[in-house]
């Protein structure tokens, strides 16, 4: 069965102290730091989406030993992208530039370089492509995912503590040293969501032109209807899983040892990994919804109530938005139980337990969209190789979502010897010592003034070296960007 052999990360090295962010914005720290995080990255004045990629898989081949012509599908997902024709084909380029520069043989010509793009979905898509290319016309090759986003929200918006920036690279091999990944028994869900989380191309006919050269990629989003609807969705994707598991379906939350889930800030995935939980509870025989009964009686809620919002039917999201319900929380009585059972030992049991390995190491990560889940995948590895825990032949999940919205729960189990592998990991090497940004050079860097702040030394990285200008009959290349690998000094 394949899966993952390898993860590789790599992070701009400017962050934001989210307890510096609350003093300058006059916010509860407390609040922050437990719902949101501690920091996040920001994208340097020479880097772009396409930088942070191939410095993440350039990371992968070193860390690996990977022989650039096994390589037979490279594939990026991200939903930051800047241009709308090429994309995986320029991490490419970049890769074999620092391969000419180590005197190692460049990449395969037939290397397949596609690119993903359903929001925070994107790079799990990609993943599943790589995995039924190895299972079928790639098999014996190697596959490289890289999941690159920038995660960026307007100044004052309640989405700008959730910002980020970042990419992590993922290896897929047949015989995996990580994890095996059954696609046969994953499950898959979509719906259209009208306002949920966008990216429009009328954003940018107002911007004002920016001074590095780069678009601000603000999306439109209305943040309660977008909770419910990643709610709606991990329940959608979850239940098309459960239909090909082999356990009950409220006993899956109790046998899995360890969940993995997108996460746009650190609060986030328990919400969705608990709504999921009652939503199974709710469509379950006599004895889990008698389960679910008690906790109501428990907490004070009308059980029939709660049965009639979350059981059978899923509620019409864009119902909601043409109602002008869509600020409105889908789910209220379900989201009051879960306040509830938050106090309680089986909170601790089928919700914190499951999303703990590797969750303290994300806080300093802020939201990397698709490279979210998979940086999550690395601190889980890490931490438990640090903390010689025996992992091998666990269950694990895999719930990545996207906004629009789709979703997808992959089980997955723990390869044997994988400690070797997790080893390599990079994790603390790519948290580095990053430069701590004091209010007026966020703001500076937040808006496109990079002249504000002087740039971090690169070191064995892809930089963005200039833009093209020129828009001449013989040649154009208005737009595009040009890289340079700075080799390590």
């Amino acid at each position: 069965m394949p899966g993952i052999s390898g993860l590789a990360l790599y992070l701009p090295p400017y962050r934001v102290q989210l307890a510096d962010w609350c003093e300058w914005n006059d916010q509860p720290w407390d609040k922050i730091r437990n719902v949101v995080g501690r920091s996040f990255r920001m994208r340097g004045p020479e880097q772009s989406v396409y930088t942070l990629g191939a410095n993440a898989a350039w990371r992968l081949i070193q860390a690996y030993d990977i022989d650039p012509g096994e390589i037979g599908y490279l594939a990026l997902g991200t939903e930051s992208s800047s241009d709308n024709s090429a994309g995986a084909v320029i991490v490419k380029g970049m890769l074999d530039d620092a391969l000419a520069a180590h005197d190692m043989p460049a990449m395969s010509r037939e290397c397949e370089v596609p690119e993903f793009k359903h929001a925070c979905l994107g790079g799990v898509y990609a993943m599943k492509a790589a995995l039924r290319y190895l299972a079928t016309d790639g098999a014996g090759r190697k596959a490289i995912v890289v999941c690159s986003d920038i995660a960026e929200y307007e100044r004052g918006s309640s989405g700008e503590p959730t910002q980020g920036a970042g990419a992590v690279a993922i290896l897929l091999e047949s015989e995996p040293q990580l994890l095996h990944v059954d696609l046969s028994r994953a499950g898959s869900a979509s719906d259209y969501r009208m306002v949920d989380f966008r990216k429009p191309f009328a954003r940018f006919r107002d911007q004002s032109p920016r001074t590095d050269g780069q678009m601000q990629d603000l999306p439109v989003f209305n943040g309660r209807y977008s909770t419910s609807c990643y709610v709606d969705a991990t329940r959608h994707a979850m239940n098309a899983m459960l239909a090909r598991q082999p356990d009950r379906h409220p006993d899956y939350f109790h046998a899995v040892d360890a969940v993995f889930m997108h996460r746009p800030y650190h609060r986030m995935p328990a919400a969705g990994w608990a709504m999921a939980w009652l939503f199974a509870l709710a469509d379950g025989d006599d004895a889990a919804r008698a389960e679910l009964r008690d906790y109501c009686t428990a907490a004070d809620i009308d059980p029939q109530a709660l049965f009639d919002e979350i059981a059978g039917t899923a509620p019409d999201m864009r119902e909601r938005v043409r109602e002008g319900a869509s600020g409105d929380d889908a789910f209220p009585l379900a989201s009051l139980l879960l306040r509830n059972l938050r106090r309680t030992e089986i909170w601790e049991r089928v919700v914190a337990g499951k999303l703990s390995l590797g969750s303290e190491m994300m806080r300093d990560l802020g939201n990397l969209y698709t490279a979210a889940l998979p940086a999550w995948l690395a601190a889980g590895f890490v931490q438990a190789d640090r903390e010689g825990m025996q992992l091998e032949d666990q269950r694990w999940l895999a719930l990545g979502y996207g906004s629009g919205d789709a979703a997808e729960a992959l089980p997955m189990r723990v390869a044997s010897g994988w400690q070797a592998a997790a080893a390599r990991i990079n994790f603390q090497d790519a948290l580095g010592t990053p430069m701590d940004l004091d209010q007026d050079q966020y703001a500076a860097l937040h808006d496109g003034r990079p002249a504000a702040l002087e740039p971090v030394p690169a070191h064995d990285e892809f930089i963005v070296d200039h833009i093209g200008a020129t828009d001449r009959p013989d040649f154009r290349d208005t737009g595009i960007e040009y890289y340079r690998y700075v080799a390590a000094s």
